[in-house]
């Protein structure tokens, strides 16, 4: 089996998937080259699994907070690859030296996830009083994905759901954690999250002209000892091993429109009632 050292910058701890990996490390792996990997958040259970089958080199993952990450980089940390939630970041860090040229390898979808169980249906329900919302903080891919929805509701309608808002989290595991720990009534995550949550929060469809488009870019960092290695990690993620385990995580290719699971509202009606325009 191969040995990752994983880096979880979240308050979600995925202590199965540690515990299963540490089960099979040995000292298999020393005499490899290490290759660190940092990725968004919401790749790390795709990567975790992926990049187990990466076997020239030793895998070391660090999932954070695009942002958090990108800074790290800037600041000069050795990295060899960046995997973020957004093209913006790798585009940035590409302008500035930092990184070689960016490659789209994923599309995702942002929805609306509440517990189990919720009597929440739709985006109009979380203006209700009373109603908790944890969204991601400003800056940080999911965080700036539902800055882009909220700003495409009429204006009274936004102010009553930011009224709502009870917490801001650094990556999108916070928002799942909040929601799965009973912290909050919703949140706005990615449709892999939920996927990734084995149905302890479900996904409301947000409406397709509230629909953010959600790519994911990835780059080989600038200085890396194992450039070569880094292209061909990358190259797994766009069309490789990686690319299926992203698929499989619900995760689109580049470059495809956001799947939607059918119609849903935008107010407060039950599901399969008209959307409200």
């Amino acid at each position: 089996m191969q040995c990752l050292g994983i880096v979880v910058r979240q308050r979600v701890a995925l202590a199965a998937v540690a515990a299963a990996l540490a089960a099979g490390c040995g000292g298999a792996g020393a005499d490899r080259p290490r290759l660190t990997i940092s990725a968004a958040a919401s790749l790390t259970e795709a990567l975790t699994r992926c990049s187990q089958g990466f076997t020239p080199a030793e895998v070391r993952l660090s999932f954070a907070g695009s942002d958090e990450l990108a800074a790290q980089i800037r600041q000069g940390a050795r990295v060899d690859v960046f995997a973020a939630a957004n093209t913006k970041l790798p585009d940035q860090l590409h302008a500035a030296g930092r990184v070689g040229r960016p490659r789209a390898f994923a599309t995702n979808r942002l929805v609306l996830a509440v517990p189990s169980g919720s009597r929440i249906h739709a985006i109009g329900d979380l203006a209700r009083p009373g109603t908790s919302l944890v969204i991601g903080a400003a800056g940080v891919p999911v965080g700036d994905y539902t800055r882009a929805v909220l700003a495409r509701l009429p204006a009274a309608q936004r102010r009553a759901i930011l009224a709502r808002v009870r917490s801001e989290e650094p990556d999108v595991k916070g928002v799942v954690g909040k929601l799965t720990q009973g912290a909050a009534d919703a949140g706005f995550v990615y449709a892999s999250d939920v996927t990734a949550a084995d149905g302890r929060v479900r996904a409301i469809e947000l409406p397709a002209r509230l629909q953010p488009t959600v790519t994911y870019g990835a780059a080989v960092v600038t200085g890396s000892t194992h450039a070569a290695l880094a292209r061909r990690y990358l190259d797994g993620l766009v069309s490789g091993p990686c690319a299926a385990a992203l698929r499989r995580a619900g995760f689109g290719p580049p470059g495809a429109a956001p799947r939607r699971a059918g119609r849903v509202a935008t107010t407060g009606a039950a599901p399969g009632a008209p959307a409200t325009r």
